[in-house]
């Protein structure tokens, strides 16, 4: 998120001796993505960042594919995604591809006895049901339903929830996330047309600070697998930072959303981007407005991309018998559109309540055994008329 960021105490140079009330040296560490080129922060730790006092294991978590190549369209009932204490175990890859995984959760337990770090993926985490508060290395963003955490690669955290209630929808990027370039000036500002600007943007506000030795788990994910990490300090020990590189919070209910005499494509509801996806959010907005407008979307042919929609609330006035965790896929291959009677019953509607999170990839996705387990296999017969 290109918007510069401070907290607690920093030097006023940078890569210059910044020293403790005692006289010893706090330890600096650059935080940064796409090599030296990307957005970073600098950030000083009471003890040395690299203090591994031993790797205890390895395991793979990588997806297990059911369909590697789809054309099949499929709804998932992501509710019945079984809940489970642990955060990292609760987490389903369902749809899969070489740039991203789309992972559904309901972890019902904080996390008490590692923390976790990333460092294939940036992660949008999706609050869906719970509220709590997001802990990170670079400080804590309270969070509830509506909420996307963006959780850049590298970053060291943990999720408390304050009940067992929890419903997540997880993208992980293996390239890093962006607010839409469309909405965004050459310097990187929100512009008066974008829908939803800097003041929306939660930023770290407390941070923790904790100068302990020790044994501390950081469960590392690399290439899909988790690497279970000693470490000899408290991962965190920052007494301060700034930079452009660090967790952040933004609400659907803050997207504004934009309309027009006649239907609008689905660029207008982009929330993020990557070179390899783009997430939309979809929120209650005024329909269109044409005499003779027809408010549900058009057919469109999926030919490069596809489409995957997360249903958050409201009744989606383009499907059929969807509900809330519910997940339509609409592959790359073949046309889709709205289910028969939709389009008919949008006009003379003056608004749509519906609430949900959209996302399309450029390359096609796999299907996972754990999508197959709350797949409806006849979804792709709905648009049939009776």
């Amino acid at each position: 998120m290109p918007i510069y960021h401070k907290l607690g105490e920093i030097p006023r140079k940078r890569h210059t001796q910044f020293r403790k009330p005692n006289g010893d040296l706090y330890y600096e560490q650059l935080i940064g993505t796409v090599g030296f080129d990307g957005m970073s922060t600098n950030s000083y730790h009471e003890q040395r960042p690299t203090q591994v006092k031993e790797i205890r294991s390895q395991y793979s978590v990588a997806p297990k594919i059911a369909i590697e190549n789809n054309i099949k369209s499929y709804k998932l009932r992501g509710f019945e995604v079984a809940p489970q204490d642990d955060y990292l175990e609760s987490r389903k890859i369902v749809l899969t591809n070489s740039d991203c995984h789309i992972v559904l959760a309901s972890p019902r337990k904080s996390m008490t006895d590692y923390f976790y770090k990333n460092t294939d993926s940036d992660e949008v985490i999706f609050i869906h049901k719970g509220t709590g508060k997001l802990r990170t290395m670079l400080g804590n963003l309270d969070f509830q339903y509506g909420d996307y955490l963006v959780v850049p690669r590298g970053m060291i955290y943990k999720m408390d929830f304050d009940d067992e209630d929890n419903r997540l929808f997880i993208v992980e990027s293996h390239s890093p996330v962006y607010t839409p370039k469309q909405y965004r000036n050459w310097f990187g500002q929100l512009l008066e047309h974008s829908p939803f600007c800097e003041r929306d943007i939660r930023r770290p506000e407390e941070l923790e600070t904790y100068n302990e030795s020790g044994e501390f788990v950081v469960k590392v994910k690399k290439k899909d697998e988790i690497f279970e990490i000693v470490y000899a300090s408290h991962p965190f020990d920052v007494i301060g930072y700034d930079g452009f590189n660090y967790p952040y919070a933004f609400s659907i209910h803050d997207f504004e959303p934009i309309t027009g005499r006649i239907h609008l494509p689905p660029p207008i509801h982009q929330t993020f981007e990557s070179s390899a996806f783009v997430i939309c959010s979809f929120v209650p907005r005024l329909y269109d407005y044409h005499p003779l407008s027809i408010p549900a979307p058009y057919n469109h042919s999926n030919i490069d991309a596809d489409e995957v929609l997360y249903y958050v609330d409201g009744d989606f006035m383009s499907r059929n018998d969807v509900k809330p965790g519910n997940i339509s896929l609409h592959p790359a291959g073949i046309a889709h559109g709205p289910h028969p009677g939709a389009a008919e019953r949008s006009i003379g509607k003056k608004e749509t309540l519906e609430l949900a999170v959209m996302v399309d990839t450029f390359k096609p996705l796999m299907v996972t055994e754990e999508a197959m387990k709350i797949a409806d296999d006849t979804y792709y017969l709905s648009w049939l008329e009776k």
